[in-house]
């Protein structure tokens, strides 16, 4: 009997286990994703991304972040772990998506094709110098870690394939 339920744990664990696989432009067309369907994505990051700057003494606004000290520096840092759940929130031209891990008002980060990559979504950023990137997030501006140059966006392929999108075509209605 304990085999039996420890068989059946392992089984349903297995089965909700996520099936996350680089998000590519190739899938919005395979798909045929319109911009409105991606925004009804899951979306999920693929490794940490951490955002720092420092704060000078006239710095009073911290966004979401903790202060930790740096080489006698205070700094501001964000985290945003990998597997975190991402909502797309705008997509301003083909190939560039906004995606927002948490609330708030410009809590976004942009993501974008890279042929480098084989064509997977990653953190875009305004300028690119000691493999740190400039982003803006929630106003300000921010510094990647080295190793968040490597973030992309991943979605569960289970859930993808079982999406099914039900559309209803109204008829119209004559003046009787």
């Amino acid at each position: 009997m304990r085999k039996i339920i420890l068989f059946l744990v392992l089984a349903s664990a297995l089965s909700s286990c996520k099936n996350l696989v680089p998000y590519t432009d190739a899938m919005k067309k395979q798909h045929n994703w319109t911009n409105e369907d991606v925004k009804r994505i899951q979306f999920y990051v693929s490794h940490d991304i951490i955002l720092h700057r420092e704060l000078n003494n006239a710095s009073t606004e911290i966004v979401q972040g903790k202060i930790k000290m740096i080489k006698g520096k205070k700094v501001d840092e964000i985290l945003i772990q990998g597997g975190t759940k991402g909502v797309v929130t705008d997509i301003p031209k083909e190939n560039k998506m906004l995606v927002s891990f948490e609330t708030g008002e410009d809590r976004y980060l942009s993501f974008g094709v890279n042929p480098g990559a084989s064509d997977r979504y990653v953190l875009l950023a305004s300028d690119w110098k000691n493999e740190m990137g400039k982003v803006h997030y929630s106003g300000t501006e921010y510094y990647t870690d080295p190793d968040s140059k490597y973030a992309s966006l991943l979605v569960d392929l289970r859930k993808i394939d079982n999406m099914e999108v039900r559309q209803h075509i109204a008829k119209g209605r004559k003046v009787q």
